[in-house]
């Protein structure tokens, strides 16, 4: 006789617990155990042992079955297990990773925790467990495409027919409620949800929308006006990507040196030529027809908007065009014109800023990749693979979070279609541009700041955290990788790696070759590069242009959702009454309020980069390199925090212990 003990553990979720039958399965490379009743209650007990019995040595165990019979009196009581342990002998000891909701009748199997390539899986009920997994996964993860033109996405029509896998959690179901509606009610009182009159002046904004406490967003309240944060923002706001560094003025920008005056009789080709020029080109806007918000016709402009950098290091706007063709009818605006022409100048970048920010720096390359990432990888790789262990903590709660998005956020009836100039039939036009146009350069740090001529610029506080994040989790994805990767011909042979690839770019990007997307993999630095660009993605990309909205947005003149008036054609008309007339109305401010503010807040179950609660592996070298890479970032966040307590505004999105694991809000 051969004895095993077994120990179930149930995770600590809220109602994880079953009072249903749970029966186990042991299975080895020498045969199965009986089926054997694991407990008639699991109720209140997070951890249940019992000792399975078998006549000879079952081998090498592979896999455990479980299921968990429903009572006709309670037919839906679902059960969260977290992991199974095995232990033959003193020596002898087989972990489990589950980490599921199991909640129908059905036989589910799981493999022991040894990460395996398909290459490696020669027993033979692992690797058929391994074509059932991903057979039942392939039917139940399906693509559909909402739009053409724009990434695919999970095949669901609402959250409900999403897997128990997929959802939120019930703590974070209730803290997301609670935030939206105290934070609605406390902050921006209902009488103004449908208000359609105008602003009578900004001290009735200020009134309504008073941030004390909130340290950035008051702030930004205090100081919205003032040329040095208005470029401040291009570095450390919630769009730092979109800046760059030029040698020469665009075509359709006709700058001239009769219109700037630099100090030090210096002119605009000598600072060209020194480096202290940059320019944010919204070119991604121009020619879109502006949504119909409460019946009135919006604007959006495609602003250049041209910078100088100082020689304390300051940012300064210096020259303004709203729209791309100039002419007569499009002045180029300056902050030596009156206060109202060069404020409403900048109101309309801001503005545009507002639609570059949201649908391409937030919508398209956080969280549609961070989807397309996730859908591809539950399509294509089983939990026994090593890019599935490595990689799956990354995509929670994403799929759940996207779809209430699409209609919530972005659908017919949505905050956007109803609130934002970009919204309606020009938000997906904008969406099919940006994928068009963005390349696998622009999502990898390193390469979008070389490529931007951003390296040395001084207070880019996103570049200095970014590029530490990106070599931190690129070290910790190298040492993964190489564990696992001998050689490039590992790589090539992995034919499940090289699916989870030609998935995403051809429901991610299109299968457009321009965008330089990898097809496949040849060699283990091309696994490591992208996997690092996934990664960093789905937690500190997402972090940089998230979690700043309602510091820099929750002033609403700062960032305006959308503009009622038509951009000045010549100067010296602007007034107050002008600029009040130009900016929302009452209800759409506060619906874009209520909504930077949710967006913004973090729940309970909060999970930050680095740290891995659900153990997908078990061996000791891949358990080492998480070790060290919290370590890492651990100490980063220390000399983050120090550095802020030095700075104006603290740059804190990108402190790895406010960046989250995945795109989770």
């Amino acid at each position: 006789m051969v004895n095993y003990q077994v120990v179930i553990y149930t995770g600590n979720q809220v109602f994880a617990n079953s009072i249903n039958p749970v029966y186990i399965k042991l299975v080895g490379t020498e045969g199965k155990s009986c089926r054997t009743l694991a407990s008639f209650t699991l109720i209140s007990c997070w951890k249940t042992t019992l000792t399975i019995c078998c006549q000879k040595s079952l081998g090498q165990l592979v896999l455990i079955e479980l299921d968990k019979q429903n009572y006709y009196i309670i037919p839906k009581d679902d059960w969260f297990a977290s992991k199974v342990v095995v232990k033959c002998s003193e020596k002898e000891v087989y972990t489990f990773p589950i980490y599921s909701w199991i909640s129908d009748g059905e036989t589910h199997a799981f493999r022991e925790g040894k990460a395996l390539r398909i290459f490696d899986d020669t027993s033979s009920p692992g690797f058929d467990a391994r074509k059932q997994e991903m057979k039942h996964r392939s039917g139940t993860y399906k693509w559909a495409q909402s739009h053409d033109g724009i990434p695919y996405s999970i095949n669901a029509d609402g959250t409900n027919d999403l897997p128990y896998k997929a959802q939120f959690s019930l703590t974070k179901l209730i803290e997301l409620g609670y935030t939206a509606v105290t934070g609605y009610i406390q902050r921006w009182f209902r009488d103004l949800e449908n208000n359609q009159e105008n602003w009578k002046n900004l001290d009735q904004i200020r009134d309504k929308f008073d941030h004390k406490g909130i340290e950035v967003a008051e702030f930004v309240q205090k100081h919205w006006k003032e040329d040095w944060l208005f470029g401040y923002q291009f570095l450390n706001g919630t769009n730092p990507n979109l800046i760059q560094r030029i040698k020469i003025l665009p075509a359709n920008f006709p700058v001239t040196d009769d219109l700037i005056r630099f100090p030090n009789n210096s002119n605009l080709d000598q600072e060209l030529k020194y480096g202290n020029i940059y320019l944010c080109d919204f070119k991604n806007l121009d020619g879109m027809r502006a949504n119909i918000v409460d019946g009135v016709q919006q604007h959006l402009m495609a602003p250049l908007v041209l910078l100088h950098q100082r020689s304390d290091d300051t940012l300064m706007p210096i020259a303004i065009q709203l729209k791309q063709k100039p002419g007569e009818d499009n002045p180029i605006f300056l902050p030596t014109d009156s206060h109202h022409d060069w404020l409403l100048a900048k109101i309309f970048v801001r503005s545009a800023y507002f639609a570059e920010h949201q649908l391409n720096a937030h919508l398209l390359r956080t969280h549609l990749l961070a989807e397309v990432f996730a859908v591809s990888l539950l399509r294509n790789l089983p939990m026994v693979h090593p890019l599935y262990k490595l990689l799956v903590p990354h995509t929670r709660y994403t799929l759940y979070i996207n779809v209430l998005a699409r209609d919530a956020l972005i659908g017919p009836d949505s905050i956007l279609s109803k609130n934002a100039a970009a919204g309606g039939e020009a938000l997906f036009k904008i969406l099919e541009r940006v994928l068009s146009e963005t390349t696998y350069r622009s999502l990898c740090l390193p390469d979008s700041i070389a490529d931007r001529d951003m390296e040395d610029v001084p207070n880019f506080y996103y570049r200095e955290d970014g590029k530490k994040l990106w070599d931190y989790i690129n070290e910790f994805v190298e040492g993964i990788i190489q564990h696992y990767y001998k050689s490039d011909s590992d790589v090539q042979r992995d034919t499940e790696l090289q699916m989870w690839i030609a998935d995403i770019f051809e429901f991610g990007f299109l299968s457009n070759p321009k965008s330089r997307i990898p097809q496949r993999f040849t060699t283990v630095s091309d696994l490591i590069k992208f996997v690092t660009m996934v990664i960093f993605t789905c937690s500190a990309q997402h972090a940089a242009v998230n979690s700043g909205q309602f510091d820099y947005g929750g002033w609403m003149p700062n960032t305006p959702s959308t503009l009622q008036q038509a951009p000045p054609s010549e100067k010296r008309k602007a007034n107050e009454a002008t600029v009040l007339q130009t900016l929302p109305t009452k209800g759409v401010t506060a619906q874009g309020m209520a909504t930077t503010w949710l967006l913004s807040q973090q729940t309970s179950d909060f999970v930050p980069l680095g740290h891995y609660p659900e153990e997908h592996f078990t061996e000791e070298t891949p358990r080492q390199l998480q070790k060290d890479f919290r370590t890492s970032l651990d100490e980063l966040s220390d000399k983050i925090f120090s550095r802020n307590t030095y700075l104006k505004i603290p740059y804190t999105y990108l402190d790895p212990s406010n960046v989250e694991n995945s795109v989770s809000i």
